[in-house]
């Protein structure tokens, strides 16, 4: 493994170094240095000066919005952005750009590549998954939401579930069955369907910080064109989890510089407070000081993988599994710092709902319970700890794989 970065690379950075230095404003602290208020209007604005100056989803292709650069450059950006403490797009850029956008890259049509990407970029289509359903959550593959050609539409009907930032979405790529007579994950499609549409609707679901991050999507009759599915039809399952290759891996280079901030807040809290004279409590900031390093060279690995050309696989599932396993452990452990106040936590809330609170952000009780709820899912979303364990285990180590009692038709799987 050869961490280097290139020149060009360092150069790209000593630009994207001075792009930060001419539009932040004076004394930029973060955006939790921000009001809620003040939080939304910043992220509005700052997409829009990224898009004007071609820096969302740098490694696009100039004819499709992009930058024409390399990956590297793309993880340059964004260390440094997270580093400033500024974000890489909106809210829901995760899903449109990491996510959907690199999927059409790597499955799509020339013709959805020209259509979509640009509209992307420009923000005029904002992205949610629909994935997961009530019925099929860890075995993804049992979804049972349905799609029938009729003429030249799909029409859609079943339900999606834990839809994060669907409230702000106006198009969802979403699973469909399409052939329920094949075995579970060759009977699946990957549609792209337009959210504002009488077919389609959005219920929110408040979870445990009383926070509006996810959704529940009915579909009833809902509609999309023919031509809009990604890969073949019934090839759903091989983009579903190119797609998830990129969920999973897109942060490997920089998580770790987000987890070592916060790191480093709860160790200053620890000191302030005293609990470092206790050996036990240093043992537990050594031991994460230890995870985040590994994160690091993880993440540096995922660098020399990029420069050789490498697109994210099923080893990206060992970064999934390391980073959520972490947070669940070092949230819990940071409460154990707070002690009682713990229970009856004060302050200002959390700016983010899940992962690690923003940079700048003050301490707050109030915020650290936040945080530790917010990490819990961790270890679920994008695929549970056991799932990546299976895929490590399998695609990566390759052991011999378990039997499996569900290879027959999908309609036929539970009644014999």
């Amino acid at each position: 493994m050869d961490p280097t970065y290139t020149e060009e690379a360092e150069d790209y950075r000593e630009k994207i170094q001075a792009f930060l230095a001419e539009h932040l404003p004076p004394n930029w602290g973060g955006m939790g240095d921000l009001s809620e208020e003040a939080r939304e209007q910043f992220v509005e604005e700052w997409r829009a000066l990224l898009s004007e100056n071609q820096l969302l989803a740098v490694s696009w292709s100039i004819e499709y919005g992009g930058a024409g650069l390399s990956e590297v450059e793309r993880v340059v950006l964004a260390e440094e952005f997270l580093t400033a403490g500024v974000p890489t797009g909106g809210d829901n850029d995760g899903f449109s750009i990491t996510m959907v956008g690199n999927a059409i890259i790597e499955c799509g049509t020339e013709e959805q590549k020209r259509h979509f990407l640009p509209k992307i970029i420009s923000g005029e289509h904002r992205w949610c998954q629909g994935y997961s359903e009530p019925d099929s959550g860890s075995d993804l593959a049992n979804l049972g939401t349905r799609a029938v050609l009729d003429g030249d539409e799909w029409v859609i009907n079943g339900q999606k579930i834990w839809t994060s930032s669907g409230h702000t979405a106006n198009w969802i790529f979403v699973l469909c069955r399409t052939n329920p007579t094949e075995a579970k994950h060759r009977g699946i499609s990957f549609l792209l369907v337009p959210v504002d549409q009488p077919g389609v609707e959005m219920r929110p679901i408040i979870n445990i910080n009383n926070r509006h991050d996810f959704n529940e999507v009915f579909f009833t009759d809902a509609k999309t064109a023919k031509e809009n599915v990604v890969g073949d039809v019934n090839d759903g399952w091989r983009v579903a989890n190119v797609l998830l290759g990129f969920e999973r891996g897109h942060g490997a280079t920089t998580d770790a510089l987000r987890f070592r901030n916060e790191l480093d807040r709860v160790t200053a809290v620890a000191v302030e407070r005293g609990a470092t004279d206790d050996p036990l409590v240093r043992q537990k900031l050594a031991q994460a000081h230890c995870k985040v390093e590994i994160m690091k060279w993880m993440g540096q690995r995922n660098v020399t993988n990029v420069l050789a050309g490498n697109a994210p696989g099923p080893e990206s599932s060992l970064h999934k599994l390391l980073w959520s396993e972490y947070h669940h452990w070092l949230t819990e452990f940071s409460l154990e710092i707070l002690g009682m106040e713990a229970t009856a936590p004060s302050g200002h809330p959390a700016v983010n709902g899940i992962n690690t609170d923003a940079v700048g952000a003050e301490f707050s009780s109030l915020s650290w319970v936040q945080t530790f709820m917010g990490a819990r899912p961790g270890t679920i979303y994008a695929g549970t700890s056991e799932v990546q364990r299976n895929i490590v285990g399998d695609r990566v180590l390759g052991l011999p794989r378990e039997p499996r009692a569900d290879g027959g038709p999908w309609n036929q799987i539970g009644k014999n």
